[in-house]
This record gives C-alpha cells, structure tokens and sequence, in this order.
C-alpha cells in the first residue's frame, strides 16, 4: 500500500478516517460524568478494515 499509487480522493478518505480514530477529548468525560469514554468511530487497523 504505497501512497503514491493512491488517488486524491482516497488519501482524504484515509485522512479522515484517521482523525476520526482518536479517543474523546477528556473535557467531554468529565463534563458527562465518564458516561462518554469511549468514541463509536474507534477501530484498531487488524481488526476492522476500512471500505475507502
């Protein structure tokens, strides 16, 4: 998987989805008393793969 031989497009498909990977903010687990800790968008690259 060499970026080079990527489209445009796909490479800001990859881009979102990596900024979509991070962990919430921690103001929001405190303001939500931890009732928010983990993110719905959270994926770990062996086990989910992406459909860019």
């Amino acid at each position: 998987m060499v970026m080079g031989k990527k489209t445009v497009g796909v490479k800001k498909r990859l881009a979102k989805f990596l900024k979509a990977n991070r962990r919430p903010p921690l103001w929001v687990t405190l303001k939500t008393k931890r009732r928010v800790v983990t993110s719905p968008a959270r994926r770990f690259w062996r086990h989910n793969k992406l459909k860019v």
